[in-house]
């Protein structure tokens, strides 16, 4: 097999062959988008302006509507970009920005969904120590703590997955850009250095 170890571009997926059922997941991306933007900016503005709901569950939520909106703002604008001008390429650096920022956000929301359950946990199992347990400094570290994961985890694996010479083609069966269906790899390690980021 030839290597190539960069490509300019990759070639999404179309969502449909017409330019009609295109315009139509356009009206369907604007909507579902629009109405996950409204809901979380309302969970934000909530959030922040009742002092009310300054408690750790509500903080963490803030932070959960936080990595929502980022997943959306990641993936939908192109979407819904090459349903409007009928395009499947996306450049190299916007391919590998969008994995990095998508693998960000999954990765800070999953760890926090997981403080969410510590959370709950001491709430109901341990509600006396609640206020010791989760003040308002340990509850900060604990986000910033699944931040930066996310963000360690979206980088060793970006790296990881763009490192590798590139030999197949760079059409890929796919709506986004996502890491999971990338095989383009000719490389004999490909296999250890995913097993080796995952250990």
């Amino acid at each position: 097999m030839p290597n190539s170890t960069s490509t300019a571009q990759f070639l999404l997926l179309a969502l449909a062959d017409r330019q009609e059922l295109q315009l139509l997941h356009l009206c369907l991306f604007l909507g579902i988008s629009l109405a996950a933007l409204l809901c979380n900016d309302l969970i934000l503005s909530t959030v922040a302006c009742d002092h009310h709901l300054h408690i750790p569950r509500d903080f963490f939520l803030l932070h959960l509507s936080l990595t929502d909106l980022g997943c959306i703002c990641t993936t939908i604008p192109k979407a819904m970009h090459n349903s409007l001008w009928d395009t499947r390429d996306s450049s190299s650096m916007g391919f590998v920005a969008q994995v990095f920022l998508l693998i960000f956000f999954f990765g800070a929301e999953y760890f926090l969904i997981i403080i969410v359950c510590y959370d709950r946990y001491v709430a109901i199992c341990k509600p006396l120590h609640y206020g010791t347990l989760l003040g308002s400094r340990t509850c900060a570290h604990m986000a910033a703590a699944a931040w930066a994961t996310g963000f360690l985890k979206a980088l060793l694996r970006s790296a990881n997955t763009f490192s590798l010479p590139l030999c197949q083609s760079s059409a890929l069966s796919q709506f986004f850009c996502e890491i999971p269906h990338i095989k383009l790899s000719c490389s004999q390690s490909d296999y250890l250095r995913e097993l080796g980021l995952l250990g």
